[in-house]
Parts: structure tokens; C-alpha cells; sequence
């Protein structure tokens, strides 16, 4: 079953808020931007993490510097599953902030 618009954009809205959190409360220097749906997150060294929504697909796009990825919700586990890897969101995210800023965030609650 597919999502809704509507479920797509809401838990889309949840994941986002919970990075930025995550990302605020880190305590690292970086930048976050969003805007228009679009998570920028930019870190120190110059890298950066792009989130953004594929509404025809009812995707999560995450663009880093080791490749581009896609993310489809799993309603069973409650967590974005990258369609290539099935790694979670949060797993993947810990490993590319690790490689790219040398940051370790912990991501258990996306």
C-alpha cells in the first residue's frame, strides 16, 4: 500500500524536524537550511547532507558526498529504508556524518 499525499508530506515534515534537532542540539559548527522542503545541512569542513521529498515517488532523497540515495517508508518498521541497501535512514546517517565531518551523532530516533 502506497502512502498518501498527505501521510508522505507529514512524515516527511516529522523527519526533517527530528534532524534538524539532532543537528541543533550536536553542539558541532555547521549550517542548516530549509527551504522549500529542502534540508541543507553543511558542515564544517564543507561538506554536506541534501534531504529532499520526491513527492511522485513518495520518496526521501538524501544526496551526500559518497552518492545519491532514496529512501522509501516502511509503515511495518516505522523507518526510511534506503530501496538499494535496506539500511535504515538513521544507520546510513550515522555512517556518512562519521565519514564526511568526522562527526559521531547518534540518529536512533529516525
Amino acid at each position: 500500500m502506497s502512502l498518501t499525499e498527505a501521510r508522505f508530506h507529514d512524515l516527511v515534515d516529522a523527519t526533517q524536524q527530528a534532524l534538524e534537532d539532532i543537528f541543533d542540539e550536536s553542539g558541532e559548527d555547521l549550517d542548516q537550511e530549509n527551504s522549500a522542503g529542502v534540508l541543507t545541512v553543511k558542515f564544517e569542513n564543507g561538506s554536506q547532507l541534501i534531504f529532499s521529498r520526491q513527492e511522485p515517488l513518495r520518496q526521501l532523497w538524501l544526496a551526500a558526498r559518497s552518492g545519491g540515495f532514496h529512501f522509501d517508508y516502511d509503515e511495518e518498521s516505522g523507518h526510511w529504508m534506503c530501496d538499494k541497501t535496506e539500511e535504515q535512514l538513521g544507520e546510513m546517517l550515522a555512517r556518512l556524518v562519521q565519514e564526511q565531518a568526522g562527526v559521531e551523532l547518534d540518529f536512533d530516533e529516525i
